[in-house]
Protein backbone atom coordinates (compact mmCIF):
# COMPACT_ATOMS: atom_id res chain seq x y z
CA UNK A 1 0.00 0.00 0.00
CA UNK A 2 1.72 3.63 -1.33
CA UNK A 3 1.45 6.03 1.37
CA UNK A 4 2.61 10.00 1.20
CA UNK A 5 1.95 11.72 4.56
CA UNK A 6 2.95 15.39 4.83
CA UNK A 7 3.37 16.91 8.17
CA UNK A 8 4.68 20.05 8.98
CA UNK A 9 2.15 22.61 8.54
CA UNK A 10 0.96 25.28 10.71
CA UNK A 11 0.18 28.92 11.44
CA UNK A 12 3.15 31.57 11.10
CA UNK A 13 3.79 35.11 10.94
CA UNK A 14 4.62 36.69 7.62
CA UNK A 15 8.54 36.29 6.98
CA UNK A 16 8.44 33.09 9.12
CA UNK A 17 9.60 29.71 8.24
CA UNK A 18 8.32 26.18 8.17
CA UNK A 19 9.68 23.12 6.74
CA UNK A 20 7.63 20.62 5.59
CA UNK A 21 7.92 16.62 5.31
CA UNK A 22 6.72 14.34 3.29
CA UNK A 23 7.32 10.21 4.44
CA UNK A 24 6.37 8.15 2.16
CA UNK A 25 5.58 4.18 1.97
CA UNK A 26 5.18 1.49 -0.45
CA UNK A 27 7.24 3.06 -3.58
CA UNK A 28 10.73 3.01 -4.68
CA UNK A 29 10.97 6.42 -3.41
CA UNK A 30 14.74 6.61 -4.89
CA UNK A 31 13.64 6.42 -8.87
CA UNK A 32 10.50 8.70 -7.89
CA UNK A 33 10.64 12.56 -8.85
CA UNK A 34 8.99 14.60 -5.88
CA UNK A 35 6.84 17.18 -5.89
CA UNK A 36 5.26 20.41 -4.02
CA UNK A 37 2.19 21.60 -4.62
CA UNK A 38 -0.01 23.77 -3.20
CA UNK A 39 -3.48 24.95 -3.35
CA UNK A 40 -5.52 28.32 -2.20
CA UNK A 41 -9.28 28.45 -1.65
CA UNK A 42 -10.87 29.34 -4.87
CA UNK A 43 -7.25 28.40 -6.97
CA UNK A 44 -5.95 25.75 -8.97
CA UNK A 45 -3.20 23.65 -7.52
CA UNK A 46 0.29 24.50 -8.20
CA UNK A 47 3.04 23.36 -8.53
CA UNK A 48 5.86 24.92 -6.39
CA UNK A 49 9.04 22.56 -6.14
CA UNK A 50 10.32 19.42 -7.07
CA UNK A 51 13.42 17.48 -7.27
CA UNK A 52 14.11 14.52 -9.49
CA UNK A 53 15.81 11.44 -8.88
CA UNK A 54 19.41 12.76 -9.32
CA UNK A 55 18.64 16.00 -7.15
CA UNK A 56 18.07 18.25 -9.95
CA UNK A 57 16.01 21.24 -8.50
CA UNK A 58 13.39 23.15 -10.05
CA UNK A 59 11.23 26.11 -8.11
CA UNK A 60 8.48 28.58 -9.64
CA UNK A 61 9.87 32.08 -9.59
CA UNK A 62 7.47 33.33 -7.10
CA UNK A 63 9.31 31.05 -4.04
CA UNK A 64 13.14 31.26 -5.85
CA UNK A 65 15.49 31.91 -2.90
CA UNK A 66 13.12 31.34 -0.04
CA UNK A 67 12.00 27.74 -0.36
CA UNK A 68 14.53 24.29 -0.68
CA UNK A 69 13.37 21.42 -1.67
CA UNK A 70 15.47 18.14 -0.43
CA UNK A 71 15.11 14.63 -0.09
CA UNK A 72 16.45 11.59 1.94
CA UNK A 73 16.76 8.43 -0.13
CA UNK A 74 17.35 6.34 2.94
CA UNK A 75 14.50 7.97 4.81
CA UNK A 76 12.22 8.26 1.90
CA UNK A 77 11.80 11.50 2.93
CA UNK A 78 11.13 14.88 1.50
CA UNK A 79 11.15 17.91 2.87
CA UNK A 80 10.20 21.67 2.23
CA UNK A 81 12.14 24.11 3.77
CA UNK A 82 9.86 27.61 3.59
CA UNK A 83 11.64 30.79 4.56
CA UNK A 84 9.99 34.65 4.45
CA UNK A 85 7.26 33.14 4.26
CA UNK A 86 4.35 35.36 2.66
CA UNK A 87 0.07 35.66 3.42
CA UNK A 88 -0.87 34.75 -0.32
CA UNK A 89 1.13 31.29 0.49
CA UNK A 90 -2.04 30.30 2.57
CA UNK A 91 -3.01 26.93 1.36
CA UNK A 92 -2.88 23.48 1.64
CA UNK A 93 0.73 21.75 0.41
CA UNK A 94 0.83 18.38 -1.03
CA UNK A 95 3.62 16.12 -1.92
CA UNK A 96 3.34 13.95 -5.23
CA UNK A 97 5.70 11.05 -6.36
CA UNK A 98 6.13 10.93 -10.04
CA UNK A 99 7.33 8.12 -12.13
CA UNK A 100 5.32 5.69 -14.37
CA UNK A 101 2.42 6.01 -11.73
CA UNK A 102 1.64 9.06 -9.52
CA UNK A 103 0.69 9.11 -5.75
CA UNK A 104 -0.47 12.08 -3.55
CA UNK A 105 -0.78 12.94 -0.12
CA UNK A 106 -3.01 14.47 1.67
CA UNK A 107 -1.79 17.62 2.30
CA UNK A 108 -0.98 20.05 5.28
CA UNK A 109 -2.23 23.50 6.05
CA UNK A 110 0.04 26.20 5.82
CA UNK A 111 -1.23 29.21 7.07
CA UNK A 112 0.40 32.85 6.92
CA UNK A 113 -1.07 35.56 8.77
CA UNK A 114 -0.16 37.92 11.59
Amino acid sequence: QVQLVESGGGLVHPGGSLRLSCTTSGITFRIYTLNWYRQSPGKERELVTNITHDGTEAYVASVQGRFTISRDNGKSTVLLQMNDLRPEETAVYYCKAGGRKIFWGQGTQVTVSS
